[in-house]
């Protein structure tokens, strides 16, 4: 639409942006623009090797030989039933193409086999409800079962609140499952992707026997602002960040995503007994 004096009306110039292919990508921690169609296989940023999030697929595929999904059929009960949640569980579902927040079963990386989870962060922010702790706790049963090692990569803003104390529940729940598996003499990876907040950081995603990162996840409890108001102080820029963690001892090492497959296959040689040569 053309104003009386020959100028786009602000409609008109809104259309015009909204029609601006988006061909950019800012790196959040470095401020590195780049062109999309020339980022890496990794979708890492060039300059501070900050990986850009991932979903559960992707990085399945990413990671794996080959994949035997598990538990596909596990989505929340029918009693949730509020219409903005069943609205926000439908969309995530078209987003992700999974009944729920994380993709788990068997699979094997470069011959060496285990029970993989990866919690999908576009799925209602990789929330943990019901249906997430149930799929994660029944990935440590078959495991155990198998006798597999596990390895989780997590990625979650923390528990469901819209299916309440049940969504709570599941970080005992999972825990129990992780208790057993290592009972049992296994190993389990826990890896933290960005970004691990919440429920999910205070149970399963610190209980690995190794925990590694990628470069600059965010990892925490509390989100910045309500520690900002509770302390009243303004923590470090970084306090919140996998190298901050790593340089307190809560890491066991920071691994760029180019180097993950690489690195998990050369951990479950070391498990499996093989060559240290490997």
């Amino acid at each position: 639409m053309i104003n009386n004096d020959g100028k786009p009306s602000p409609q008109e110039l809104q259309k015009r942006m909204d029609d601006i292919p988006d061909v950019w990508l800012k790196c959040p921690i470095c401020g590195h623009a780049i062109y999309k169609k020339h980022i890496n296989e990794y979708r890492t940023c060039p300059e501070c090797h900050y990986g850009f999030r991932l979903g559960a697929k992707a990085r399945i595929e990413m990671l794996c030989d080959d994949f035997k999904p598990l538990n596909l059929e596990v989505k929340a009960a029918d009693k949730f039933d509020d219409p903005k949640y069943l609205e926000k569980l439908n969309k995530a579902r078209q987003v992700t193409g999974l009944n729920e927040g994380v993709l788990s079963g068997i699979g094997s990386i470069n011959g060496h086999k285990a029970a993989i989870g990866v919690m999908d962060w576009r799925f209602i922010m990789g929330s943990l409800g019901t249906a997430t702790g149930e799929i994660i706790a029944r990935l440590f049963e078959k495991a155990t079962e198998l006798n597999l090692p596990v390895i989780l990569f997590t990625a979650s803003g923390g528990a469901r609140m819209q299916e309440g104390i049940e969504s709570l529940m599941q970080m005992a729940k999972v825990s129990e499952t992780v208790a057993k598996h290592s009972q049992a003499g296994l190993l389990y990876i826990s890896y933290l992707c960005d970004p691990t907040t919440g429920g999910v950081t205070a149970s399963f995603a610190m209980q690995g026997d190794l925990i590694f990162s990628e470069p600059h996840s965010l990892i925490g409890f509390a989100g910045r602002r309500v520690i900002e108001r509770t302390i009243q102080q303004n923590p470090p820029k970084d306090f919140q960040r996998a190298e901050t963690l790593l340089k307190h001892g809560f890491l066991d090492a920071i691994i760029k995503r180019e180097d993950m497959k690489a690195t998990l296959s050369k951990v479950l040689s070391l498990h499996e007994g093989g060559d240290k040569n490997d």
